[in-house]
């Protein structure tokens, strides 16, 4: 079975428990171990260590379909698989030891708010990170450290900090339940910490200088670009099952003192066209950029900064679109919406949380405007 006919036959039930999911704001642990069976948060994970090594379209098509199911359980999936993708980049009995087990769950974050002191081989971390989604589920799970040499902050060659990932077991890891939220509730994406940790350094990965170890397409594609690829794909599939939530609403309904269904009123089917073609052109834009970019890796050319800034602008503008998009079919349904018992209320808040992670903050815009501009970029997060 593909993993998207896994997604496809998961789906039904996930979309069936997302009012359970959300009520208890994190994902069931009996939802999470039925994804792990069907390999679903091990898609990036090299095949060699019994992963999917999925290529980025297919990625997009997973966590569309789940999305379209639940956008909580679809964010924690794209969290975990991406996550996994430092599968790729660790020595063989670390990756071995991480990612060898085929219902692992892995997760965190990549953001540097620890810090790590190197001792010996090791690093001794501390810190405390917000936004771990998915955390409760995992076996494993990363934070972002800045890295300390001799009591002096180690740097990259062009002056920034280096900072790692760090790779945790879970029994080393606090989890905070800070996660009360208003989207994306089903998550759990509540604070993780540690207090002096101490980790192989050899157990540690860098998306922004280390080189993949792994061969294949996928480690030659941007880490960046595919968990930027992964937030659009919720939203977007947020949205696809926004409209659907909608039209299903649209056929029944009747406005106050009116003999007439939504569907039929001149105002939603202009609307409804509108949504309807703004998402599919962001989705277009997004699966052109995939497609160029994957087409140079498969040629074993690198890809270039020009490349890179448009799948990075596609991620961007496909969320924010997706989000767009969810408002208008929040704002057809009228005061029905408001209620928490429609769908649609959960989308609308699922749709503007997504919105704010940092790979397709507004902040995108300006440094792929500066690339396509032709301006000197740091390019290293694209």
């Amino acid at each position: 079975m593909t993993l998207l006919a896994a997604a496809t036959r998961l789906a039904p039930e996930i979309a069936a428990r997302a009012a359970e999911t959300e009520a208890a704001r994190r994902l069931p642990a009996s939802l999470a171990a039925k994804i792990a069976a069907a390999g679903l948060f091990r898609m990036m994970v090299p095949q060699a260590l019994g992963g999917g090594e999925t290529a980025p379209a297919d990625m997009v098509s997973v966590l569309t379909t789940l999305a379209v199911a639940d956008a909580a359980t679809a964010w924690c999936t794209m969290i975990a698989a991406n996550t996994a993708l430092a599968a790729a980049y660790l020595p063989a009995p670390h990756a071995a030891e991480v990612f060898g087990n085929p219902l692992s769950i892995s997760g965190g974050v990549f953001a540097p708010n620890g810090t790590a002191v190197c001792d010996g081989d090791d690093y001794v971390v501390s810190g405390r990170w917000a936004w771990a989604s998915g955390s409760a589920n995992c076996n494993w799970l990363v934070g972002g450290a800045l890295v300390f040499e001799d009591g002096v902050m180690r740097t990259l060659p062009e002056g920034g900090p280096d900072h790692r990932m760090m790779i945790f077991r879970r029994e080393d890891v606090e989890l905070i339940d800070t996660w009360e939220a208003s989207g994306m509730r089903g998550t759990g994406s509540g604070d993780m910490a540690v207090e002096g940790v101490r980790v192989p350094r050899a157990r540690t990965v860098s998306f922004l200088v280390d080189t993949p170890i792994a061969p294949g397409p996928l480690y030659a594609f941007p880490p960046f670009a595919l968990l930027a690829l992964g937030i659009a794909a919720v939203a977007s599939g947020n949205a696809r099952g926004a409209l659907d939530d909608f039209r299903a609403l649209a056929v029944a309904k009747k406005g106050g003192g009116s003999s007439r269904s939504l569907a039929e009123r001149h105002s939603v089917q202009s609307e409804f066209a509108r949504a309807e073609a703004s998402l599919a052109a962001a989705q277009a834009l997004v699966d052109t950029g995939i497609a160029a970019a994957w087409a140079l890796v498969c040629d074993g050319r690198p890809i270039d900064i020009d490349t890179r800034a448009r799948l990075r602008l596609a991620a961007t503008h496909l969320t924010r679109t997706a989000a767009d998009v969810t408002r208008m079919a929040y704002d057809m349904a009228g005061g029905s919406a408001v209620y928490a018992s429609s769908p649609l209320q959960r989308r609308f808040r699922d749709a503007h949380v997504a919105t704010q992670h940092m790979m397709v903050a507004p902040a995108t815009f300006e440094v792929t405007g500066r690339v396509l501009l032709g301006l000197p970029t740091n390019d290293r997060a694209l």
